[in-house]
């Protein structure tokens, strides 16, 4: 595999992940929309709408997927691995936006006085979709690999998860208040659990949303990546007797950019070294979880390193 270019095989099993979850969100979808219809429901037609949300998604990133795993072309050099990042950033658009148009509407419910709903039906739709999304959960988290869109699509179905659970924990709430001398509460329920559900879930979307603008800026990978990379080239550097280096990273989706500079006294350096070096580099990269696009630079003129 050339340096930068996609694994065939991890692109693969991405593309059938994205699919595996589409399936499910269908599934999922077409019940939270139909249950949530009969019992008149806000919370569960919110969980629908997001299933639904999700489906279109997780076509989007698949899309997104087979395109940067296509690897580089004459009109795109470096590949379009920056179509992930913008993938990600209108996963996150579209639920920041379904989730402050659900609030806003729970807040006019309330001020109406509530609505009745079938505390019993909340109680079992919220712990069977609960149930398949952390089922969903899983399979993304144990069995795919750790691409950005995987985690993203995991880090959904997450979410996904507790808010069932939450409505599920809710239904069960509702049916003991209805038992009680507060049993007019039991209107708000639905509602209230609209409002928690955005505030658990409002966290995501944001952090959704800057991780794919740092990307687009093309900022350097977390500390740990970085770390990694570093320990790489110190190893390369003390076996080879070179300079401290200036060393510069960015990743975008899943590739992972390093370019490194060595200052070294003139005419100390021939091209069989700098190859030397380069393929020492490229193995040591090889074992992160990136796609790594390596840049090594012997020279002997610090003006370069502007």
């Amino acid at each position: 595999m050339e340096d930068g270019e996609p694994s065939p095989e991890a692109a693969r099993q991405e593309q059938r992940a994205l699919r595996v979850s589409m399936a499910v969100s269908v599934v999922l979808a077409v019940a939270g929309l139909a249950w949530g219809l009969v019992a008149g429901s806000q919370v569960i037609l919110l969980d629908g709408v997001y299933t639904v949300l999700g489906i279109g998604l997780s076509w989007l990133a698949l899309r997104a997927s087979r395109t940067a795993a296509a690897g580089p072309t004459r009109r795109f050099p470096f590949g379009r691995e920056s179509l992930v990042p913008v993938v990600v950033g209108v996963q996150g658009l579209a639920l920041l936006g379904t989730l402050g148009y659900a609030a806003v509407e729970a807040v006019r419910v309330i001020l109406d006085g509530g609505s009745e709903v079938a505390a019993a039906g909340l109680a079992v739709y919220g712990a069977v979709t609960g149930l398949a999304c952390l089922a969903a959960y899983g399979h993304l988290a144990r069995r795919c690999p750790r691409t950005d869109l995987i985690r993203t699509e995991a880090t959904v179905w997450l979410a996904g998860a507790v808010t069932s659970l939450l409505i599920a924990v809710g239904g069960v709430v509702a049916l003991v208040l209805g038992t009680t001398v507060w049993s007019g509460a039991k209107a708000y329920a639905d509602s209230v659990l609209v409002l928690l559900s955005c505030a658990l879930l409002g966290t995501l979307p944001v952090r959704m949303l800057r991780q794919a603008a740092s990307e687009l800026l093309e900022s350097a990978p977390e500390p740990v990546v970085r770390q990694r990379v570093g320990e790489v080239v110190e190893r390369v550097r003390a076996a080879e007797g070179l300079p401290e280096p200036v060393l510069r990273t960015s990743k975008v989706g899943q590739k992972l950019y390093v370019e490194v500079t060595f200052v070294v006294p003139r005419d100390s350096w021939d091209v069989a070294g700098e190859d030397r070096v380069r393929r020492a580099l490229r193995e040591g990269l090889a074992a992160l979880p990136y796609e790594p696009w390596s840049v090594v630079e012997i020279t002997s003129d610090p003006g370069l390193l502007l």
